[in-house]
Formats: C-alpha cells, sequence, structure tokens
C-alpha cells in the first residue's frame, strides 16, 4: 500500500507542481511504485490470483501511457524511462 506522503513525494518529484497529479510522467510513476508494491506481495503469496490479475492491469495501464507519452513528448519519454529504470 502506498501512504500519502509516498504518493505526495512521487507527485512533488514527477510533476510540474505539487498538485499535479494528472499529467502523464507522474501516474506513471504512482503505478510503478504500485506494481512494485504488488509485486513483492504476490512473492510471498504465490496463489492470490486477484492480485496477479490486478498487477496485470496495472502494467497494461502503465504500457498504454508509457506509448501515450513515446508519441506525444520523446525527451520526457527518455528521462521517465531512466529515472524509473524502466526497459524499454
Amino acid at each position: 500500500m502506498i501512504t500519502k506522503e509516498k504518493k505526495s513525494e512521487t507527485v512533488k518529484k514527477y510533476g510540474k507542481g505539487s498538485s499535479d497529479s494528472g499529467s502523464a510522467p507522474v501516474q506513471i510513476a504512482l503505478l510503478t511504485d504500485r506494481i512494485k508494491d504488488l509485486s513483492g506481495h504476490l512473492k510471498s503469496n504465490k496463489k492470490d490470483y486477484s492480485s496477479q490479475r490486478g498487477l496485470l492491469k496495472l502494467v497494461g495501464q502503465r504500457r498504454r501511457l508509457l506509448d501515450y507519452l513515446k508519441k506525444h513528448d520523446l525527451p520526457t519519454y527518455n528521462t521517465i524511462l531512466k529515472q524509473l529504470d524502466l526497459r524499454k
């Protein structure tokens, strides 16, 4: 579970301001945090298929946002990939 403090810290780091929670880089960063958290949960709970499905939905959503960002703002896309240590 992502705490409010962690979420606001991520928004400040990747957003244009402290209240910019809707831009694509912020959404991608928040989804990455949730994916990492859920991956850790699934390592200890291998048969939690509901969470596994949720993880796949989050990964797909992040993939769509990354595709959008690549199409509309390539420099930001490249910096986000490096900052979040995502491979592509």
